[in-house]
């Protein structure tokens, strides 16, 4: 059992449940079918519900909607919530940083490279490598 901070995999859909970007760090789901049927569970299950927090098929998802696209970190059942948070939270505040306004589908594909970066600095194979947007900024900007 990893000592360090995990997740299982990362998530961007857009208002009718469809794949934006996804990132699986684990054979949770290892074929394209079950991961597309997860994001359609998923999906049906939190796109009505004002919650933060879900647990599904024994996984902890932690969710938030942005304008017209719902962002997913899915942990397992045994991962702190509060850490996943952090990581949506970074996310966002990330994305959010370099658009200067709240996320739309429209600026995520024109910007899917600097998305993925952003994605690539937060989450390293399934590690939580960082949880603060000012760092995960910093290290973009001095690329």
């Amino acid at each position: 059992e990893p000592s360090l901070y995990t997740v299982k995999a990362l998530l961007i859909l857009d208002s009718l449940g469809q794949r934006l970007l996804a990132k699986y760090y684990d054979g949770t789901f290892p074929t394209a079918k079950e991961q597309a049927a997860f994001e359609r569970s998923i999906f049906s299950k939190t796109h009505r519900a004002g919650g933060e927090i879900a647990c599904l098929e024994g996984l902890t998802v932690v969710y938030r909607s942005s304008v017209d696209l719902f962002f997913y970190v899915v942990g397992g059942c045994q991962e702190n919530e509060l850490m996943l948070s952090a990581v949506l939270a970074c996310l966002l505040d990330a994305l959010g940083h370099l658009l200067r306004k709240e996320v739309e589908k429209r600026w995520l594909l024109d910007n899917m490279e600097g998305t993925f970066l952003v994605v690539d600095e937060i989450v390293d194979r399934g590690v939580i490598l960082e949880s603060d947007p000012q760092q995960v900024i910093q290290r973009l900007s001095l690329r």
